[in-house]
């Protein structure tokens, strides 16, 4: 296996893992996650809820046992896209590849114990893309317009950074472009650095320190001074134990969503300049206090609870990307694949090759740039 290929697989396994283990503590605060389960969540537990196919607000989603979330299903729909198209990504390949990957194909969706769309699992923030896209017949740049401003783009971006690995300024940009189907304001620009991330997380001899560096140098708005701030708090901490106050007291002011979580207030989710998801900066967060390490990046998102499938699939991503397959915990690996019934390796294989291809096809394009600019230039 080649460097490529490991921290490709790496990269989308880890986030798949962090999704089905965050998945169990989803909308709970860390408080309500320790009563529940008497102590930390260490691995893969069962539903907060075991009643799950009559609980509110998240029924009728069989969250935990292992069971991948809508993050990875978006995921590996966009990896899908990419080995279709073979080439980098716009705003119209979502609505040309990715819509027909939503509402085109039953699947196995593991929460559901079924095969179904994938539209008929994903939040209906992600369902925006079809209602604008296909039904509304809307450009597809300015389709993310009107729609809540979340971490759902984010949430499944991470094959950007891996095809444009080692390169996080093309990775955010094509992020940007990509993901103005889906959303806008930050919730677009969280995507762009998160595949940002994952592109410097690929780069041999990255670190969680320049990960969050290429980040920060991107990133703009209320989406950098969330990062800064969390990042900050968490230089000074050794443990994800103990530091949920710290990290949730940095993000608060860039959060529109409430600390009473499931409680929306007439500003939530709506675009702004001085805002932030809290998603991406507390991934961000828990790398750092880790210092890379996938385990422990990956429970501090889990155990912080609210949003927690979304935060460690972000982290696991990036942490998976830093330290390549063997970085994620293989009974973790084995665990989630087996109850979810999908294999989590191959599709960073997959995502591996059209990068290389990719790459080559840049290489080509840039040599014939540089030759052409040369003549021009009278070299």
């Amino acid at each position: 296996m080649t460097p490529l290929e490991d921290r490709a697989t790496g990269c989308v396994a880890g986030a798949a893992v962090g999704d089905a283990l965050g998945g169990a503590t989803e909308g709970w605060t860390s408080e309500q996650i320790v009563e529940r389960y008497g102590g930390r969540v260490e691995g893969v537990v069962p539903p907060y809820n075991e009643d799950w196919r009559n609980a509110r607000p998240i029924a009728p989603y069989h969250k935990g046992d292992g069971h991948i979330t809508d993050d990875t299903l978006m995921t590996h729909a966009l990896i899908r896209v990419y080995e279709k198209t073979g080439g980098h990504l716009d705003a119209y390949s979502m609505a040309e590849h990715l819509v027909p990957e939503l509402m085109g194909e039953r699947r196995w969706i593991p929460e559901l114990e079924a095969e179904a769309l994938p539209l008929q699992r994903i939040f209906l923030a992600e369902k925006w893309i079809v209602a604008r896209l296909h039904y509304g017949h809307a450009d597809p740049r300015e389709a993310g317009v009107g729609n809540i401003v979340n971490c759902g783009a984010a949430m499944y971006v991470a094959p950007v950074g891996i095809v444009n690995a080692a390169d996080p300024d093309a990775a955010y940009a094509e992020a940007v472009d990509l993901t103005g189907a889906h959303q806008s304001s930050y919730g677009r620009e969280a995507a762009g650095v998160m595949a940002a991330a994952v592109a410097e997380a690929m780069r041999p001899g990255a670190t969680a320190d320049s990960v969050v560096a290429a980040c920060l140098r991107l990133a703009k708005d209320g989406t950098r001074a969330a990062i800064e701030a969390v990042c900050e708090a968490a230089s000074g901490l050794g443990h994800w134990e103990g530091s949920f106050e710290a990290l949730r007291a940095a993000v608060r002011p860039y959060d529109t969503v409430a600390d009473t979580y499931r409680d929306q207030g007439l500003g939530a989710r709506r675009p702004s300049r001085v805002h932030s998801i809290e998603e991406l900066p507390l991934a961000l967060g828990f790398l750092v206090i880790a210092k890379g390490d996938y385990r422990d990046t990956v429970l501090g998102g889990v155990n912080y609870g609210r949003d927690a499938d979304s935060i460690a699939s972000m982290g696991g991503a990036i942490a998976g990307a830093l330290g390549g397959l063997d970085g994620v915990p293989k009974e973790w690996v084995e665990q989630v694949a087996a109850a979810s019934r999908t294999d989590l390796v191959a599709p960073g294989r997959s995502i591996a090759a059209v990068a290389r291809r990719v790459h080559e096809g840049d290489l080509l394009r840039r040599r014939a740039h540089e030759s052409a600019f040369a003549e021009l230039d009278g070299a």
